[in-house]
């Protein structure tokens, strides 16, 4: 399993599309083996979700997306768990020890427009 987390710096980002990287964690067995950091190649419509599956990626965490990019990862077969926060790290690991618990979406495009906060 291949784990992306978008991430500011160490932590996990409020918004997948403009975060500066991505945290990609290889699991096998419930261990993490391997990490890779991939910078972010720009927010573009439809772009993240071809990205991060031609890198073999199966989950997503992050602190929010809007609903039609999680509808995109979706259909490139990649999972997503949103309302998620930390140090990245330490979230790849509680995620992996089933002690991840993710909330609420930090981002809202109720008016199909960006994120609260994000421009």
């Amino acid at each position: 399993m291949r784990i992306a987390i978008a991430q500011d710096e160490n932590r996990v980002s409020e918004h997948f599309g403009h975060c500066q990287g991505y945290a990609i964690f290889d699991v096998e067995d419930s261990i993490i083996y391997r990490r890779d950091d991939l910078p972010n190649p720009g927010h573009e419509p439809g772009r993240l979700p071809v990205f991060l599956a031609e890198h073999g990626v199966n989950l997503i965490l992050a602190g929010g997306m809007g609903p039609r990019a999680v509808e995109l990862f979706n259909e490139n077969g990649i999972q997503v768990l949103l309302g998620v926060s930390g140090n990245t790290d330490y979230v790849a690991q509680d995620y992996i020890a089933g002690r991840l618990s993710p909330g609420k979406s930090s981002c809202h495009h109720e008016d199909g427009g960006e994120c609260d906060g994000h421009h």
